[in-house]
């Protein structure tokens, strides 16, 4: 057994020792849907607080709830009726991050900072060759931004005011392979823990940063990718142990080789099987150590063990997902509007 895998193995145990076994005899999760309002195909999730959760789709929409999910309002946008909405990222109650997709200048990020009363556009892409899927940020301050490569060079952005300035980051990433981007599927491929951030791309590699984003690296995953396969999602739960999961989005039923565990930063990965089916998000619930959700429209399944060992989750699938700050609460979101809960 190589080094990889002992080390691997040895994480899964200590997960088993935190959490415990898949414990058949213990009640399943279920999923408990809420009444939003909106018909949009939701992509976007964050869930800054137990109170506090943001959506967002196409058609320019954005929902906010303030009270747990019991109640949603969708947020007006100005111009953004055509936008498509793939991400938003809350840094807290009030302040959020919207990220809409598509060539040239529908690529654009808004701000607010009043809970959604008021937007300032941040950033409007003016490259017609430009296409940007997705972004995080680390606090209310320092974020990134992710787009498809062009000319064989990735295309990142970051901002380290809070979004007043976007810059492209011109120097230290790896050559792009062709075709290689990231899959605007649900808004999570981009992880960041401390200085270390961690990007999925369609071509089943993960570029990674140990400086804050100074330099970075490419490490192939053994995750296959094509025009419709590769990573759509990537989590960690702390600055060793993370999950890759994908999958091809036209064989959304299909779990051939989709997931990959790493326990040493995304040095390296290994494949591990039990998912349900193409998986477009996934993350980890650090309340309970070694807990691990992922979603994807043709159904959902949770981890006890880091990763290594799925079980399927009863009831429908979705496009997203956040894991409530301090919480053992998970929300998803996905087809016409729909949201729901899951509590642990």
């Amino acid at each position: 057994m190589t080094r990889a895998a002992l080390t691997l193995a040895a994480a899964a145990l200590l997960a088993v020792d935190l959490v415990g076994t898949q414990d058949s005899s213990r009640p399943a999760p279920a999923w408990t849907p809420v009444v939003t309002g909106v018909t949009a195909r939701l992509r976007g999730l964050s869930a800054p607080s137990a109170r506090v959760i943001w959506a967002s789709g196409n058609n320019g929409t954005v929902i906010r709830s303030a009270d747990s999910g019991a109640t949603w309002s969708r947020l007006d946008v100005p111009d953004s009726a055509s936008l498509d909405f793939r991400d938003v990222d809350a840094v807290d109650d009030r302040t959020a991050y919207v990220l809409s997709i598509g060539n040239g200048d529908a690529s654009r990020i808004y701000k607010t900072s009043d809970a959604g009363q008021t937007w300032t556009l941040q950033f409007k892409n003016q490259d017609p060759r430009a296409f940007f899927d997705a972004m995080t940020f680390r606090d209310a301050r320092r974020g990134f931004a992710i787009g498809d490569s062009i000319d064989g060079r990735m295309v990142l952005l970051t901002t380290a005011d809070g979004g007043v300035r976007w810059t492209v980051v011109s120097s230290g990433l790896p050559p792009a392979l062709e075709n290689e981007g990231a899959y605007a599927a649900s808004g999570t491929n981009i992880a960041i823990v401390g200085e270390r951030i961690w990007i999925a791309t369609s071509r089943s590699r993960v570029v990674r940063s140990t400086d804050g984003g100074r330099s970075w690296n490419a490490t192939p995953t053994p995750i296959p990718s094509s025009s419709s396969a590769g990573i759509f999602s990537i989590a960690f739960a702390d600055e060793s142990h993370g999950l890759a999961v994908g999958g091809d989005y036209k064989l959304e039923s299909a779990a051939v080789d989709n997931a990959a565990l790493t326990t040493d930063g995304g040095g390296s990965w290994m494949l591990v099987k039990g998912l349900g089916g193409y998986r477009s998000a996934a993350g980890f619930v650090p309340s309970l150590p070694g807990l691990a959700v992922a979603v994807g429209p043709s159904g959902a399944d949770y981890s006890s063990d880091g990763g290594r060992t799925w079980r399927a989750i009863a009831g429908p699938g979705f496009h997203t997902l956040a894991v409530v700050r301090g919480t053992r609460t998970v929300w998803a979101a996905g087809e016409n509007g729909a949201v729901a809960r899951l509590q642990f």
